[in-house]
């Protein structure tokens, strides 16, 4: 039910998030005794700084600060639990607790809306969980020495973020808000938490996701554009995608223009009072902060609007005075595009034309790129990778599969190696293998929107939903191999057979059809086999056939495997290739 009055009350009018809560915190003026209180009164570290206790510590402060939010105006409040996480939590040895503080942060919170929306039952308040980006990153290296290193697993993020989200939900939150995102890799090991634990649990959360930008160029600190951010998150059936932090609201006016153009969900933003000053404090009166934040709303940009840094009830007061007078940015209809992303945009239509994958990065490809990984030699294999780029390859695929190479670290380290590497990493990457612990390797590698190089039919209908589940919830598109349980599809019948079933199955479990490539399998001709005499035709026929009948797909092709008969006479083969 409290999900509908969300839904209901966000088509009709722009809500209002609350501001800044470590602003609040710090203006109680708490020392170390009181982030103590008794039960930890002789904890062997330092806890003054760790907000996040004062909902075990002090609860009665943050409800204070919860309700000073509500009286203003908020619609939302976010609770005191941004590094609320076992990894956060470590650097003052209270990692065990993340649970419990999560869970006490969101029950002090449910306690205050609720008892805000029983006075006035016309305008309901909402709990959001706030979950921070945690302090470590999954996409870049600390040690400049080894660009491969990193100091935490997707995985070991995915388990601080799960027993987050559990303690955050069983303490009455009613949205999952993801915020200020440095790291987009990061973001997504909580949208694969949350959806795990939702899938576990059997229900439906309402999830916020908002990014934070390092720069004037508008890039997020692990280099992601606006636009490729919004890309790589987009896989979760978000209630938001949006900005926060880092800028006052005039600063970040552009960067939200850009998003709310290619959002396809609601937009949510909520801006630093301005930009620090020197003694890093903010100058940005409620006054000033409204009417910048007002051009949002004028705009038609946002959805859901609030402070961060800096902002106290004072400025949602002063927002609350004029969000009544602008409609929310209208949700646009389904584009049904196909988009990838590295650290920039990678869009799939017809004004595109073919869009090339190297495949040079293939073990199985390139004999030169298999010498260098089974050496080690990264650094040069990483000069392949790069080669393409320059040659114009769009995406780039990488393989090892190898017997006397190690497949997932291979992948991993390798990818890795690429993200530290701008000029390689501002495109999508194809992970492609046979191996399904390769393939995974590889999702929790890639902060972009990736493409899995492949699922098939081939292991039957449960194996290949199931495989095709954990790409979305990793959020990658697939390429589908024409293969199924009775082998390849050669024939136009059986590949037109397969698409079908397999194209049913998947848009039928919620896969998007934008993000299926099919691979309809090119088969060598001129074998000296007459049945292998229809093969080019068949795949044409095929891709023809899928075009015009399975909506949004796309078809891809390894047209060098048309020519195998003709190896070794290079001019021929290039001339069939075209």
């Amino acid at each position: 039910m409290t999900s509908n009055k969300l839904y209901d009350c966000l088509d009709e009018r722009i809500l209002l998030l609350d501001g800044g809560f470590g602003t609040m915190v710090q203006s109680y003026g708490l020392g170390e005794e009181e982030y103590r209180g008794e039960r930890f009164r002789r904890w062997e570290v330092q806890l003054k700084g760790c907000n996040d206790l004062l909902a075990l510590t002090r609860p009665d402060t943050v409800r204070e600060i919860h309700e000073k939010y509500l009286r203003a105006g908020a619609d939302i409040i976010t609770t005191d639990s941004f590094n609320a996480n076992a990894v956060s939590l470590a650097d003052y040895r209270l990692e065990g607790l993340a649970y419990e503080i999560s869970k006490a942060a969101a029950a002090v919170a449910r306690r205050a809306a609720d008892a805000f929306t029983e006075r006035n039952p016309l305008k309901p308040r909402f709990v959001a969980g706030s979950m921070g980006p945690t302090n470590r990153t999954a996409s870049m290296s600390a040690d400049v020495a080894d660009p491969a290193a990193r100091e935490v697993t997707f995985r070991r993020l995915a388990e601080a973020y799960t027993e987050q989200a559990r303690g955050l939900l069983d303490g009455g939150a009613d949205i999952l808000l993801i915020e200020t995102v440095f790291d987009t890799l990061n973001a997504k090991a909580a949208l694969y938490a949350i959806d795990t634990l939702c899938a576990e649990r059997g229900q439906r959360v309402p999830v916020m996701v908002s990014g934070t930008l390092a720069d004037a160029s508008g890039r997020t600190l692990s280099g992601q554009t606006v636009e490729a951010f919004a890309v790589s998150v987009s896989h979760a059936r978000l209630l938001s995608v949006g900005l926060n932090c880092a800028y006052g609201a005039r600063q970040l006016l552009p960067y939200l223009e850009r998003l709310a153009a290619v959002a396809g969900v609601r937009v949510s933003a909520h801006p630093n009072a301005g930009l620090p000053n020197v003694m890093g404090g903010y100058d940005e009166t409620p006054a000033m902060f409204a009417e910048d934040v007002g051009e949002y709303m004028r705009r038609g940009l946002v959805n859901i609007v609030g402070g961060c840094c800096g902002t106290t009830p004072a400025h949602i007061f002063e927002l609350s005075k004029i969000v009544g007078g602008y409609a929310p940015r209208p949700l646009p209809a389904p584009r049904h595009k196909t988009v990838l992303s590295g650290l920039e945009p990678l869009r799939i239509v017809p004004e595109a034309n073919f869009i090339n994958v190297g495949e040079r990065t293939n073990v199985a490809g390139s004999v030169r790129f298999a010498r260098l990984v089974r050496e080690g030699n990264y650094e040069e294999a990483l000069s392949v990778a790069r080669a393409q780029v320059e040659a114009g390859a769009q995406i780039v695929d990488v393989c090892m599969d190898d017997g006397l190479i190690d497949g997932p670290q291979a992948m991993r380290t390798f990818l890795n190696l690429m993200a530290s590497e701008p000029e390689i990493a501002r495109v999508p990457v194809m992970i492609d293998s046979s191996k399904w612990e390769v393939l995974q390797a590889g999702l929790e590698a890639t902060q972009g929107k990736a493409v899995v190089n492949s699922i098939s039919l081939k292991e039957g209908e449960a194996e290949f939903l199931r495989r095709a589940r954990e790409i979305r919830r990793y959020g990658a598109a697939a390429v589908v191999m024409l293969f199924d349980e009775r082998g390849q599809a050669d024939t136009f019948e059986r590949k037109t057979e397969v698409a079908e079933r397999a194209y049913a199955l998947l848009t039928g479990d919620g896969f998007p059809p934008e993000d299926i490539v099919f691979d309809p399998n090119v088969l060598a001709v001129a074998t000296g086999i007459p049945e292998h005499d229809g093969y080019a035709k068949a795949f044409i026929d095929a891709t023809r056939w899928i075009k015009e009948h399975l909506p949004h797909a796309k078809v891809s092709g390894g047209v060098s495997n048309l020519s195998f008969a003709f190896r070794g006479n290079n001019a021929v083969r290039e001339a069939m290739h075209s």
